[in-house]
C-alpha cells in the first residue's frame, strides 16, 4: 500500500493521521532562541496564549530534512511507493527539506508533491491521498488525482490585520493593500501558492457575507466540496459561518479548524478562513 507522509501545515487531525497511519512532520516555531517543535512541543492554546502575550513575535522554519530522512528509513524497507503531500514552496521550505532527504534513498519511489496550497484544503487532499491508498490505488492514480484536487481547490481568508503578512514576508500580491489597510476589509486568497488580494471590502460584516457568497456561488452542492472552515482565535465566528454554509450547500458536517502555530505566526489572531473543491470543469 502507498505510504502517504504530511506535516502541520496540513491541519489534519490526530485521529485522521493514527486511522492512516501518515507521519506528520513537525513545523518548527520560533520565540527568540527557543525553538519548539508544532503540535507535540507547542499546541495551539499555548501558542496563542503566548503570541498575545509574548514581546518577541515568533518566527517558523521548515523541518529539517533529518525528520523526513527519520520516516524514510522507516518506511522505505516496506518497499511500497511514499508519497509526501506538502504545503506550496512560497509559503514554507518543507518541499525542499523532504525533496533533499529523499536524495538519500536514490533506489526508491519518494514522490514530494509541493501541493501550491496550505492549511485544510491541503489536508483534504492528504485525507483523500489516504483513503485511496488504502483502496489499493497505485502511486500513478493517487498522484494524478491529488493534481486534479490541487487545481480544483479555492481558499479564502479574513485577516484582522496584514501587519503578520508583512513582518513575516508572506504578503505576496497583497503588498498593494498596505497603503489602504484601515479603510478596507481584504478578502485574500491563494493563487499560484502565493497570498494574494482577492476583493476588498469596507468592514468585516461585508467581509463575511461575501465569503458565504463565494462559498455558495463556486463549491458544489452535492456534498463533493469538502467545504472546510478554519480560524485562529475567532472559534464562535468560525462555528456560525460553518453552521450557516453547511444547511447552503448540503454538507452535513462542516469542519471547524484551528490554524496550527506556524500559520498564525504569519496570519496573526482573528483569521477566518473558507476551503473547498469545485467540481471538475
Amino acid at each position: 500500500m502507498v505510504k502517504i507522509i504530511t506535516d502541520t501545515t496540513s491541519c489534519i487531525s490526530q485521529e485522521i493521521a493514527s486511522k492512516y497511519g501518515i507521519p506528520v512532520i513537525p513545523q518548527i516555531i520560533n520565540f527568540g532562541e527557543e525553538s519548539y517543535f508544532e503540535g507535540s512541543q507547542m499546541d495551539i492554546p499555548t501558542f496563542m496564549k503566548r503570541l498575545r502575550t509574548s514581546p518577541i513575535l515568533p518566527k517558523t522554519a521548515a523541518p529539517p530534512p533529518g525528520l523526513f530522512t527519520e520516516e524514510f528509513r522507516r518506511l522505505v524497507p516496506l518497499g511500497e511507493p511514499i508519497i509526501c503531500i506538502h504545503p506550496s514552496r512560497e509559503v514554507s521550505g518543507t518541499v525542499n527539506s523532504a525533496t533533499v532527504a529523499a536524495l538519500e534513498f536514490p533506489q526508491a519511489d519518494i514522490r514530494v508533491i509541493d501541493t501550491r496550497l496550505v492549511a485544510s484544503p491541503l489536508g483534504s487532499l492528504v485525507e483523500l491521498a489516504a483513503q485511496w491508498a488504502a483502496a489499493g490505488a497505485d502511486a500513478d492514480t493517487i498522484e494524478a488525482r491529488l493534481r486534479d484536487y490541487m487545481q480544483r481547490t479555492r481558499l479564502y481568508f479574513l485577516v484582522a490585520t496584514l501587519e503578520y503578512l508583512q513582518r513575516g514576508g508572506r504578503i505576496g500580491g497583497a503588498q498593494a493593500l498596505l497603503g489602504t489597510v484601515l479603510q478596507i476589509k481584504p478578502i485574500l486568497c491563494l493563487r499560484d501558492g502565493r497570498v494574494d488580494q482577492f476583493e476588498k471590502e469596507r468592514t468585516h460584516k461585508r467581509a463575511i457575507a461575501r465569503l458565504k457568497e463565494l462559498v455558495i456561488n463556486q463549491a458544489p452542492h452535492d456534498g463533493t466540496a469538502h467545504l472546510s472552515v478554519m480560524h485562529a482565535g475567532v472559534l464562535e465566528e468560525g462555528q456560525a459561518l460553518a453552521a450557516e454554509l453547511s444547511q447552503l450547500i448540503n454538507q452535513p458536517q462542516v469542519p471547524v479548524v484551528d490554524m496550527p502555530p506556524a500559520i498564525v505566526t504569519h496570519g496573526g489572531p482573528g483569521i477566518l478562513a473558507v476551503g473547498f473543491f469545485i467540481k471538475s470543469e
